[in-house]
């Protein structure tokens, strides 16, 4: 088995190659639950600094890190008051300024999560356009408009926010102005020019500190219909853009993004957008990924996919057609900071979607999380890691209620804040305060044995899951040809099994739960679970993937 190497040489060469974000692996960071520098149970970014040693040994290209501005917490950052300000709670522009350059000297990438949809309501904007009243200038930057019924009593629209309830809400002069998320999140009006001109000012200034570039959050929902028409009859999942939404991919979009990439090729460097952008399929999806516009967007299909042959192999293969004749890579993701970590999601049975709530069978979601990563990081195109899967930790299911804080807990309509349970503070050590996140506990209590989970737990331990993702991230970033490439070549497999070559690489993933023989495709290279060979065959047990071929 190929050993990972921690030379800091060898990430900076990998980080430096050209077109470096077409096969690369980020880690997303979720600044408040990875690394608590000053004892006061929440993460910052002088914590995630002095981790950044532990990320350039795991093998990563890339760092995203959450957002970390100015805001009054209302979405844990995703309500936005000074995007041009650390929030005291993480630390200070300097501290910023600290980590980004650190993170190059370990020759790792800073991508920043950027909020353009919505501002917080303390945002100076929002609060003027309070203040100034009903037809003043400042307002036209929001959506305000005026109700309907006799005395203005009902909302505007039909429209009901992603975390439930309406999506409008009423101000004290009648008036009433969208939010699609919380009320403490009103949705910019993207129609004035002045929004447009602030965000571009935004990206300079970030992109002077020396990110290395933006995670655009919401990266759909900029642009809202004409007249911002009813939506009529749906259901809570279609406002996750699974549906034609008139607040959600609106052509217009794409203009915005094609300004924005206008700035960003005036750095030197090769800085990237990535979009969050939930659309009804995988070819709308490629539209955000045009050559004039973002470099990569995540898969929501595939990470919704259940760990089923059949069904991934038609979502890989849709991907890979949706983005080749736009020359994009296609952009593989598993688990976020909001939905179910994979190892919980795989461990329920499948159609549950991404919002489980229950823990299901633990080990079977382990052996299915560790086979469908090295599936994930088999495939061509850029892989995305959520902080604490290369741990294998499973969603906290059972947080008490008076501890919970995301705000689709308070606003119901049948959500009850599972975002939570994969926003757990990640653990470092067997034993100590917080299990090594901190001195002074965590702002999300972690369960008792997580420390069996943890780093020091698990460095150096054959067959963990950790030294699984360091093992496999030695291997791609040896082999580059891994992520390389718009296809793969189907060979015939057992039912339930999906394999694929690509050059001298075979990788065989069984999505069974029953063992199954094929063909020894060259050399075991790496495996989830252990395999059995003989007379130039190879027992592969349900649910484990294994890598054929050289390390180089």
């Amino acid at each position: 088995m190929t050993q990972h190497s921690s030379a800091p040489h060898a990430a900076v060469a990998a980080a430096q190659h050209r077109d470096w974000w077409r096969d690369a692996v980020i880690y997303q960071v979720y600044p408040r639950s990875f690394a608590d520098s000053d004892g006061d149970g929440m993460g910052d970014l002088e914590g995630v600094r002095s981790r950044l040693p532990y990320l350039r040994d795991l093998g990563v290209d890339a760092v995203w890190l959450s957002p970390f501005y100015s805001s009054p917490q209302a979405d844990a950052g995703y309500d936005v008051a000074d995007y041009r300000a650390v929030d005291p709670m993480f630390g200070s522009l300097l501290d910023a300024d600290a980590l980004i350059r650190d993170a190059h000297a370990h020759g790792l990438r800073i991508i920043v999560d950027l909020v353009p949809n919505h501002s917080s309501d303390r945002h100076e904007w929002f609060k003027r356009a309070l203040a100034e009243g009903p037809g003043s200038p400042s307002r036209d930057r929001y959506h305000f408009r005026p109700g309907k019924g006799a005395d203005g009593e009902l909302p505007p629209n039909d429209w009901e926010s992603i975390f439930g309830g309406p999506a409008w809400t009423r101000v004290p002069d009648g008036e009433w102005y969208l939010h699609l998320f919380a009320p403490e999140q009103p949705d910019f009006n993207w129609e004035h020019p002045a929004v447009g001109d602030e965000f571009r000012s935004i990206l300079r200034f970030w992109l002077d500190m020396g990110v290395d570039g933006f995670r655009i959050d919401v990266a759909h929902g900029l642009v809202k219909a004409e007249g911002l028409p009813d939506l009529g009859s749906h259901n809570q999942l279609t406002l996750l853009g699974n549906d034609v939404m008139p607040f959600f991919d609106q052509d217009g979009v794409h203009d915005v993004y094609r300004q924005w990439r206008i700035v960003l090729d005036e750095y030197a460097g090769e800085r990237i957008f990535v979009a969050e952008a939930w659309t009804p399929t995988v070819e709308r999806t490629a539209n955000y990924v045009r050559p004039d516009e973002l470099h990569q967007a995540f898969n929501f299909q595939y990470l919704s996919t259940d760990w089923d042959a059949a069904e991934l192999r038609t979502v890989i293969d849709a991907t890979l057609a949706a983005m080749r004749p736009v020359g994009a890579p296609a952009t593989w993701v598993l688990s976020n900071h909001d939905v179910t970590r994979h190892a919980t999601r795989f461990a329920n049975p499948p159609g549950l979607g991404t919002q489980i709530r229950t823990a299901g069978d633990r080990d079977l979601g382990l052996r299915r999380a560790r086979a469908a990563t090295l599936l994930m990081l088999a495939l061509p195109g850029s892989a995305y890691v959520y902080q604490g899967e290369e741990l294998g930790l499973p969603d906290v299911v059972d947080l008490p209620d008076e501890v919970r804080q995301d705000p689709a807990y308070f606003r119901g309509a049948g959500q009850d804040g599972f975002r939570d349970g994969c926003r757990v503070p990640i653990p470092w050590t067997r034993t100590g305060s917080a299990y090594g996140f901190g001195g002074g506990g965590s702002w999300l209590p972690q369960p008792q044995g997580w420390g069996e989970l943890s780093v020091e737990a698990q460095s150096g331990v054959a067959g963990s899951t950790l030294e699984l993702y360091r093992e496999a991230l030695a291997v791609r970033r040896a082999r580059r040809d891994l992520g390389a490439g718009d296809a793969v070549e189907w060979l015939r497999a057992p039912e339930g099994v999906l394999a694929f070559r690509r050059g001298e690489f075979v990788c065989v993933a069984n999505t069974t739960g029953e063992s199954v023989t094929v063909p020894a495709h060259g050399p075991l290279l790496l495996t989830s679970g252990e395999v059995g060979e003989a007379d130039g065959e190879t027992k592969v047990p349900g649910d484990t993937t294994v890598w054929f071929g050289t390390a180089r």
